[in-house]
């Protein structure tokens, strides 16, 4: 009896993760098929698959070769490289600082960046845009690299913080009666050991970044710093809109979130259940 209700247990919970699989992938299933279809079959037949008679790859021509794509690409690219880079170095710092050491403000310190986890950073939208124009900054990427980078900070800290505190005291003791200095320990020593915490902080901070369409319309609306999910709006128009480009833009922007998850897929898991995230 016992046998038979972990059994069906089991199954009802494969289930219903099965079903939340299929309602999270049919979308990208979709815009995926309609991508390579022409125009009529896109709304005559959305589910259908493309045929000989319905391929058109019109939109990826469109895309790739008669619009500034390749620039939004890019300029995405280095925004989310350089806000993910900044996120790791300087929250792996601060993290080593709240796990290893004890100061008076430690605790205000760590209540400070939970608060920025719970409160949406676009509540502070006109503060940011008016600190981003005294300064200079507005419709350049070194502008969403800064608020990006604020931005993913709090969630960055508190897992690589949840992870150091794993990590043996022994080793680190040896390491300063050897005679390294704190930086040579932290660099040398205490990175290295936090790769599937890194893996984790990556993937859960560029997925935001990459999708995230209100800070460049605020801070880089120009031509030159406009990344992908606001150049994808150019296809977009107030009486027409190409939905072959549109598809297909959106189909070349999941790629690299699906490289990012193919290539750490295993180090995602092995920091989540080694208790990066609780």
């Amino acid at each position: 009896m016992f046998a038979i209700r972990k059994i069906m247990a089991r199954c009802a919970t494969h289930g219903v993760l099965l079903l939340f699989s299929v309602l999270a992938l049919a979308p990208v299933a979709l815009i995926l098929l309609n991508s390579v279809k022409a125009r009529a079959d896109i709304f005559d037949s959305p589910l259908a698959l493309p045929t000989a008679a319905s391929l058109d790859l019109v939109g990826y021509t469109s895309v790739l070769f008669h619009s500034n794509f390749l620039s939004y690409f890019c300029n995405s690219i280095i925004v989310t490289v350089g806000a993910l880079a900044a996120t790791i170095v300087f929250g792996a710092m601060a993290a080593f600082a709240l796990s290893e050491y004890r100061f008076r403000l430690r605790g205000l310190t760590a209540l400070y960046l939970t608060i920025g986890i719970m409160v949406p950073i676009r509540l502070g939208t006109v503060g940011i845009v008016e600190m981003m124009a005294g300064l200079s900054l507005v419709n350049t990427k070194t502008a969403l690299v800064l608020v990006y980078t604020a931005q993913s900070l709090p969630l960055a800290v508190f897992i690589l913080a949840e992870f150091m505190r794993g990590l043996s005291d022994d080793l680190k003791n040896a390491a300063r009666v050897d005679g390294l200095s704190e930086y040579k320990i932290f660099f040398w020593l205490v990175l290295p050991l936090l790769r599937p915490a890194m893996v984790t902080v990556a993937v859960f901070t560029m997925v935001p970044i990459w999708n995230d369409l209100w800070f460049p319309l605020m801070l880089a609306p120009g031509e030159e710093s406009m990344t992908l999910t606001l150049g994808a709006q150019a296809f977009i128009g107030q009486y027409v809109t190409d939905w072959n480009a549109v598809l297909a833009a959106l189909s070349l922007s999941i790629l690299p979130i699906l490289a990012l998850y193919l290539a750490f897929s295993k180090g995602l898991i092995r920091g989540i259940t080694s208790g990066a995230v609780k």
